[in-house]
């Protein structure tokens, strides 16, 4: 397993400055946060389940720039109707990341269901042209270079513990702030592209 802070880190290490990131509601959001807060990220603040179908729609809308999405394995699992769709869509610039910790952390860690339900293998089962199970540093390594490409949709399962972060704090920006300041790097990048 990894830890889900680092697996975050090495993720958004990997992330140019047009892409743009979208994460989840919760603990990925703050720690995305933490780790590098820029103007083209999107904290998902509520609406857990629906930020792969967000994601599927910025990648069709913006299709010059990377799209990653990180969420938890709740939110996945909200939102199954979404993998098949992204499949048949397949949006060559999205990348889809799972951080799956096999819990709800963000509301006490009570259990998901994806210690009995392999994500990985729904997503190929949806259509997902590339999918990779992760569980070390090393192997997430490999698997986010090989969606550097442009032929995707890509899923990456990231195989993560519950590990609490000291000093995580919440996203200090609103709501709005989040939006705005987020719409303004898809519309600059799609204003460039003209």
């Amino acid at each position: 397993m990894i830890d889900r802070y680092q697996a975050i880190q090495q993720i958004l290490k990997r992330v140019k400055p047009d892409d743009l990131v979208l994460s989840t509601t919760g603990m990925i959001s703050r720690e995305v946060f933490t780790a590098d807060d820029r103007t083209a990220n999107f904290y998902m603040i509520g609406s857990m389940g629906l930020l792969s179908s967000f994601g599927l729609g910025l990648a069709l809308l913006s299709p010059e720039q990377k799209v990653y999405v990180l969420e938890g394995d709740g939110s996945a699992l909200m939102s199954l109707g979404t993998l098949p769709l992204i499949a048949t869509e397949h949006p060559a610039n999205l990348v889809h990341i799972i951080l799956d910790n096999e819990a709800y952390e963000s509301t006490g860690a009570q259990p998901s269901i994806s210690s009995n339900v392999e994500l990985a293998d729904l997503g190929r089962a949806a259509g997902y042209p590339h999918v990779t199970r992760v569980d070390d540093i090393e192997a997430l390594e490999g698997a986010i270079s090989e969606c550097q490409g442009d032929s995707g949709p890509y899923l990456v399962v990231v195989k993560s513990g519950i590990a609490p972060v000291e000093g995580i704090g919440r996203v200090s920006h609103s709501p709005t702030e989040i939006r705005d300041r987020f719409k303004s790097s898809v519309l600059k990048e799609n204003e460039a592209q003209c």
